[in-house]
């Protein structure tokens, strides 16, 4: 069943997921670190040996650091009408070339218009062979 098919309002389900992609570029990793390390002495709450691994880890990664500062809860808190169920997110560095096919953000939606629109050529395939393979009805 493809996301299409749910149905939605009061007879489906009351879960969305919202999938997001970012690719950033760093063009103050000092900045980017110093804020992290802020972010993370200033968290009361971070026991004293996670803090450390913590700072080790933000000084040595720029994508750590990132990933301190960034949290999906502050992306959707003033959104009215939702609460956010569950949240998960990573940082990595990437290779990027912007002119690469890889990095076309419209391809995924290319690729499943060309997916469906296959299926629908294969489901019209097997419907004219049915008609073809019914046998002729008595005089």
């Amino acid at each position: 069943m493809s996301t299409t098919d749910i149905p939605t309002g009061e007879s489906g389900p009351r879960y969305v997921r919202l999938q997001v992609e970012l690719v950033l570029e760093i063009t103050g990793s000092g900045e980017l670190t110093d804020a992290a390390l802020d972010q993370i002495g200033g968290d009361e709450y971070m026991p004293d040996d996670e803090r450390q691994h913590a700072e080790a880890s933000v000084r040595r990664d720029e994508s750590e650091a990132l990933a301190y500062l960034v949290d999906p809860f502050d992306l959707v808190t003033s959104v009215p009408g939702i609460e956010l169920v569950q949240a998960s997110w990573s940082c990595a560095h990437t290779e990027y070339d912007p002119d690469s096919d890889e990095w076309d953000l419209y391809d995924d939606e290319a690729d499943d218009e060309a997916d469906d629109e296959a299926d629908d050529e294969a489901d019209e395939a097997d419907e004219e062979a049915d008609i073809d393979e019914e046998e002729p009805r008595g005089r």
